[in-house]
């Protein structure tokens, strides 16, 4: 299940919780086994495998549960770029969030209520070891946990409509999400030269998609150390292609703000397989939809290129 973007904080008591920073996994469960799966079906199992022999104590005989694996910072605060930096060797405090249960023992919870479903969660994980954890549920106001997470630095919050049932799949808008930060994935379609003493690339061009085409969105050259610059180079010359793959570029002319691509700075660009996700945060959009402050964040496995479009949040207002 998917929750919907939103700009404008719901009203009411919802079922809300943290927002996490980092990858969405589906756990299966089955006779003392356990896999993990990201939500664009590839396995994780060995990349967690901590997470999984936890999951394996768990008192059940099957299961399939819904939730986040987080990488935590200092403060207890999940970042989405702790979790890149485990991949090339680093050792963050590692959390699998568990949110929702789809079944259990062999009976499906999708035509449960969301009650229900956290009842049945609740039992389960009841003496569940670390890294697996139930997230936390607060039954308030969303306004009123939303200035919580943002004095508290965090991403934003996930507000879940009282008595829905589990829509596989699906962004019905019984759940929906409220960013503090601006934040969402981008797709790769390009790289420019390096300059200066920078090796291997200066900036990635990145996009969405809208309508079925992918749309420019800016150059990112933050948030990149040594060992990033060079591994994500190697991806992207695997990756090469003659075109470009973005459908409004060359731009006429250069943008009063932000980083524009007219056609003489495009002779400098490789192209790529527009197949790779990146993880940006930024300050925010331009009037000609172009990325402000755009940083670097990670790659993600979890998400689909196809998957990616513009999202709200409530950090842009209306």
């Amino acid at each position: 299940m998917k929750a919907l973007g939103v700009t404008a904080v719901p009203t009411g008591v919802w079922r809300c919780e943290i927002k996490f920073d980092g990858y969405r996994a589906v756990a299966l469960l089955n006779r003392g086994r356990a896999e993990l799966w990201s939500r664009n079906r590839k396995e994780m199992s060995a990349d967690y495998p901590e997470i999984v022999a936890a999951l394996e104590k768990l008192p059940c005989d099957s299961a399939v549960l819904d939730g986040e694996i987080v990488a935590l910072d200092a403060a207890g605060r999940s970042r989405f770029q702790l979790l890149q930096a485990r991949e090339i060797g680093e050792r963050p405090p590692i959390l699998f969030y568990v949110f929702d249960a789809m079944q259990r023992d062999g009976r499906s919870l999708l035509d449960q209520p969301i009650e229900e479903r956290r009842k049945e969660l609740e039992a389960l994980l009841k003496k569940a070891v670390r890294p697996v954890q139930i997230s936390p549920l607060f039954e308030v106001e969303p306004a009123e946990l939303m200035e919580a997470a943002r004095q508290q630095g965090l991403e934003g919050i996930i507000a879940k409509r009282p008595g829905s049932l589990y829509e596989a799949d699906r962004r019905s808008g019984a759940w929906v999400k409220c960013k503090v930060v601006l934040e969402q994935e981008f797709v790769i379609g390009g790289f420019s030269e390096p300059r200066h003493s920078r090796e291997h690339f200066g900036a990635i061009l990145i996009g969405y998609y809208e309508d079925g085409k992918l749309m420019y969105a800016g150059k990112v050259g933050t948030g990149f150390n040594r060992e990033l610059l060079r591994s994500l180079h190697g991806l992207f010359l695997a990756r090469r292609r003659e075109t470009c793959p973005f459908a409004n570029l060359p731009m006429p002319r250069r943008p009063r703000f932000g980083q524009g691509m007219t056609r003489s700075e495009m002779k400098k660009v490789t192209w790529i397989r527009p197949e790779l996700v990146a993880q940006i945060k930024f300050g925010e959009w331009t009037e000609d939809r172009i990325l402000r402050q755009p940083v670097f964040l990670g790659l993600r496995k979890d998400k689909k290129a196809s998957e990616v479009h513009r999202e709200k949040s409530t950090a842009e207002g209306k």
